[in-house]
């Protein structure tokens, strides 16, 4: 997907979040680190656009949450979380780039719980590639992409990256 491309899969993922939440009262939205950040501050600024309405949004560090970590006595240096106001009562649209195993996802639900009590828990990823190892499915997808586990997807953010697309290698 080149830039267009994956504007036009943020936009659209917005737009189904609004419409899905009848508004954003109530919304929280939490980035995945890394990449999931940048996202979903790209869907912020597109719901202030779209609908002139300032939607917190924090960011969320899984590392101590993995289940697939050899030694759970030693962690890797696990990165800050900040929950803005917390999640208790609120609507949480966790945002990431790309879904695969599912890992990551159950790790960041079970980093929400850990904070507070949501009303509900949404997920918005960009690319869906599929291989899920837990019964976990996006509610919001900016594309399906069937991959062999040997493929790779690289979702590009400007922040990060320098450029935004995405690239597809290996086999």
């Amino acid at each position: 997907m080149d830039e267009a491309a994956l504007t036009r899969s943020v936009v659209r993922i917005t737009h189904e979040i609004i419409e899905r939440n009848h508004g954003t009262e109530g919304l929280l939205l939490l980035g995945i680190k890394r990449r999931g950040l940048p996202l979903a501050r790209m869907i912020a600024g597109y719901i202030k656009k779209f609908e002139g309405a300032e939607v917190p949004v924090g960011y969320i560090d899984v590392t101590r949450y993995r289940d697939d970590l050899e030694d759970t006595d030693i962690l890797p240096d696990a990165g800050e979380t900040l929950i803005p106001a917390g999640p208790d009562g609120m609507r949480v649209v966790l945002v990431d780039d790309v879904i695969y195993t599912g890992r990551t996802v159950r790790a960041a639900i079970e980093c929400v719980f850990a904070h507070g009590r949501p009303d509900k828990i949404m997920l918005a990823v960009v690319i869906d590639r599929g291989h899920r190892e837990l019964p976990l499915r996006p509610d919001f997808v900016g594309r399906n992409v069937p991959t062999s586990k040997s493929e790779r997807i690289d979702v590009h953010v400007p922040e990060i990256d320098g450029d935004m697309c995405v690239l597809l290698s290996g086999e």
